[in-house]
C-alpha cells in the first residue's frame, strides 16, 4: 500500500486568521516542500522552530540551495561540499527524508561532468537522505543512459511533474512537483487530471509517493486530491454552481476593462463548478462570450446568460 504525502511548495501563503501559517498548514496537510532553502540557507535554530510547530508525523522535504547546482555546478569542490553538508544538516533537523535538487537548463551532462558529479556524491555522507533530482532540459528528451546509471548507482529519485511525464526509471519513492499543463505555474487541475495522477501512482505501487503541488491554486488542488483519496469524490472548488460559480471566480482578481481574449488568458485556467459533481475550466464558459470589451464581472455574467439562453433556451452553461 502506497503511503501518500500530499502537500504544496511552501506554507507562507496558507493564511488562517489567528494561526501561524505553518501551524495552520500542518493541520491541513501531512507534507510540505521547503522552498526558501533554495534561495537562502537558514540558521539551524530557525529550522528547529519549524519542526517544533508541526505534529510528529508531519513530513518535510528540503529544496537544495541553488549555489550547489547553479554556481558550483555539482563539481566536487570545497564550496560545493559545504553547501551540500549544510543541506543535509537541515534535513536532519527537520527529519526530512528527501532533498530536492534542481539543475539548470544550462548544465550539460557530458561524460566528464557525470564523472565529477559521481565524485561529489561518492565523497559525501547523505546520512540516509535521498536526493530527488529534477533535471531541467532545454528539449523534452529522455535522460542519457549514463545519467540514469549515475542516479541509480547512488539511489537517487528522478523528480518529474508526473502530470506531464513519467520518471526515467522505477524507484521505491515517487517525488513529483506538480505544475500542470499551463504556462509556468498558472494552472488549476481538473478532476480528471487528478484522477489520472492517482492512477499513475497506484499502478506503479510505490512505497511512498510525495505529491507536491506548485500551481497558483496549489493549496486548493492539494486539498481536492486529499479529499478524493479519503472519500473517492472531489469537493467543489467554489461555493456555488453554474454562472454563479464563474462570477465567484472572476470576482477574485479579474481586471476591467478586459477583452474576451484577456479574460481567457488571465481567468480561463481556473476551475468552476458547473454542478456539485462536475467541474470545468472557466475557459469553457468564457469561450462563449462575443468578441468585445467588458467593463465588469456582472456584464460578463449577463452577456453569457443572454448568449447561452438564446442558444439553448436555458441560462445554464
Amino acid at each position: 500500500m502506497t503511503r501518500f504525502l500530499i502537500g504544496a511548495g511552501g506554507w507562507a501563503y496558507f493564511q488562517v486568521p489567528g494561526l501561524d501559517s505553518l501551524v495552520a498548514y500542518s493541520k491541513a496537510f501531512n507534507f510540505v516542500e521547503v522552498n526558501s532553502t533554495y534561495y537562502e540557507i537558514p540558521n539551524l535554530r530557525f529550522v528547529e522552530s519549524w519542526r517544533r510547530k508541526v505534529p510528529p508525523h508531519f513530513q518535510f522535504a528540503v529544496r537544495c540551495h541553488r549555489g550547489l547546482t547553479h554556481k558550483y555546478k555539482l563539481e566536487p569542490t570545497e564550496e560545493a561540499y559545504r553547501v551540500l553538508n549544510e543541506m543535509i544538516k537541515i534535513c536532519g533537523t527537520l527529519r526530512a527524508d528527501i532533498l530536492h535538487m534542481q539543475t539548470p537548463l544550462t548544465l550539460s551532462f557530458t561524460k566528464s561532468k557525470i564523472d565529477s558529479i559521481r565524485g561529489l556524491l561518492h565523497s559525501v555522507d547523505l546520512r540516509g537522505v535521498r536526493i530527488a533530482w529534477e533535471v531541467r532540459q532545454a528539449k523534452a528528451e529522455p535522460l542519457s543512459p549514463d545519467l540514469i546509471k549515475l542516479m541509480q548507482d547512488h539511489n537517487l529519485v528522478h523528480c518529474v511533474d508526473i502530470s506531464r511525464e513519467d520518471p526515467a526509471f522505477k524507484s521505491d519513492i515517487l517525488y513529483t512537483r506538480l505544475f500542470g499543463k499551463g504556462f509556468h505555474n498558472i494552472y488549476q487541475f481538473t478532476d480528471e487530471e487528478l484522477k489520472e495522477i492517482d492512477e499513475k501512482v497506484t499502478r506503479k505501487d510505490y512505497e511512498t509517493a510525495a505529491l507536491c503541488f506548485h500551481g497558483v491554486k496549489m493549496y486548493k488542488d492539494a486539498a481536492r486530491f486529499k479529499v478524493y483519496k479519503q472519500t473517492g469524490k472531489f469537493p467543489m472548488v467554489t461555493k456555488s454552481t453554474d454562472l454563479s460559480s464563474l462570477r465567484e471566480v472572476l470576482s477574485e482578481d479579474a481586471r476591467f476593462p478586459s477583452t474576451k481574449q484577456q479574460l481567457l488568458l488571465h481567468q480561463g485556467w481556473k476551475m468552476i463548478d458547473l454542478t456539485e459533481t462536475k467541474r470545468v475550466h472557466a475557459s469553457e464558459a468564457l469561450e462563449k462570450l462575443p468578441e468585445q470589451t467588458y467593463r465588469s464581472v456582472e456584464q460578463v455574467i449577463q452577456t453569457l446568460r443572454n448568449t447561452i439562453g438564446r442558444a439553448s433556451g436555458s441560462p445554464s452553461m
